[in-house]
């Protein structure tokens, strides 16, 4: 098994040149193993940019699928291994958080994610988020969600993954604006146009919206704050596709409208769509009768569009 290697400080006294060169067989005695998970978000209820500074926000989706980390200190190692490799990031955030920690030993973070990534649903930031965690239970660290995004501050652009709602999140400073709270389960039938979008690069593009866009996305956010809320489905239906298609002159997805007429042919919600990513999704009311009929009629027609169809389902915090 290939790691991603990085050394954090000094080598403890007794390591030898080639530590961490093994992954270890299991727990090992009198080390503490610390696990954590995060979900990710079915791209974004909302998002675009508000008349004010930091103006770049959006509203998260959480849906049922998860990244895991586990990480395992090696006191007899100076190195910080990952696995898979390239979640270089997650590395650098084990790293930071072990040399604030005063603990210039090694270790093993494993990741597993049920998140496809650069698809616009938060594998990235749920890693993360998963990683803060998994190293502070090893170590016994307080990681209070401001913590974690001081760190995540540093490193990238970051979703609002770290509290159980929907919440409105200051996405490129790493802020919280406010807890919107949670909705019943929906579906989400989806389609991926293909390809992947890397977070820094997408958050770097300068942002074309309008001073009259940024005062529609005030109007935006308060009814979608009002949505929620209520409880109110089909108004987070109607603000998820105006979002798409104001989201059109950043990120194009050519299938949009033709997801549009899918969700009102079914009778669906809306659509609601990865802004910086590739995803695309029809909202459906689990608790309608008409929502297995509505699925399947979905599915298809999202199959016959885009040439794929995933079907997710949303996280309910109450």
């Amino acid at each position: 098994m290939t790691t991603e290697t990085i050394t954090p400080g000094p080598a403890r006294t007794g390591a030898d040149s080639g530590a961490g060169a093994g992954v270890p067989a299991g727990v090992r005695p009198g080390v503490s193993t610390g696990v954590s998970t995060a979900f990710g978000t079915f791209g974004e209820l909302l998002q675009g940019v508000l008349p004010e500074e930091d103006g770049d926000f959006l509203v998260t989706l959480p849906v049922a699928r998860w990244a895991m980390a586990r990480f395992e200190p090696d006191p007899d190692s100076d190195l910080l291994r990952v696995w898979p490799p390239h979640k270089k990031k997650a590395l650098r955030l084990t790293s930071m958080i072990m040399g604030d920690a005063g603990r210039p030993t090694g270790g093993l973070l494993k990741i597993h994610s049920t998140l496809p990534e650069g698809k616009g649903l938060a594998s990235s930031s749920a890693d993360l988020v998963a990683t803060a965690r998994a190293v502070a239970n090893a170590l016994d660290e307080p990681m209070p969600p401001r913590r974690i995004e001081s760190y995540l501050a540093r490193i990238e652009p970051t979703d609002g993954v770290l509290y159980p709602s929907i919440v409105a999140f200051h996405h490129r400073t790493v802020r919280l604006r406010a807890r919107l709270g949670s909705l019943p389960s929906m579906a989400v039938v989806s389609g991926d146009e293909g390809g992947a979008v890397d977070t820094v690069s997408f958050n770097a593009i300068p942002k074309p919206f309008t001073a009259a866009d940024k005062r529609e996305y005030v109007r935006l956010l308060d009814r979608i704050t009002g949505a929620v809320a209520r409880r109110d489905l089909a108004e987070v239906g109607r603000v998820a596709t105006a979002s798409a298609r104001m989201n059109q002159v950043l990120r194009h997805k050519w299938s949009l409208e033709g997801m549009i007429g899918i969700c009102r042919e079914v009778g669906g919600l809306g659509v609601v769509v990865g802004h910086s990513g590739t995803t695309l999704g029809i909202l459906l009311d689990t608790a309608s009768p008409d929502c297995p009929a509505q699925l399947a009629a979905a599915a298809q027609a999202c199959q016959d569009l885009v040439g794929n169809v995933t079907v997710y389902r949303t996280l309910s915090f109450d």
